[in-house]
């Protein structure tokens, strides 16, 4: 199954040097890791806020879900899911 996600960060909460080099390389390395596990089929960065759109391949929800929680920025709160839901093919590509 495939999944969207839309997700911000919350940079309202959290001060400008909560947002460490440290911290951004480890959610980039998370993220690689993810790729490469063939969870994230692909990852754009928003134009209009800080954050990230993904599509996600896994067997259900949860297990997408997890891949999102694994995600250093969200186990310290730091990201807010805006948007995940699963996508279904568009049905004008079938048959007729």
């Amino acid at each position: 199954m495939q999944f969207i996600s839309v997700s911000r960060r919350r940079t309202e909460a959290f001060p400008a040097e909560a947002w460490t080099p440290e911290l951004v390389a480890a959610e980039g390395q998370r993220v690689r890791e993810l790729y490469a596990a063939g969870v994230v089929r692909t990852i754009w960065r928003r134009q209009d806020m800080p954050g990230a759109a993904m599509i996600l391949e896994a067997a259900s929800e949860d297990e997408a879900r997890a891949a999102l929680e694994s995600l250093p920025l969200a186990q310290k709160g730091m990201l807010e899911i805006v948007v995940f839901t699963a996508l279904e093919p568009y049905p004008a590509f079938g048959p007729r």
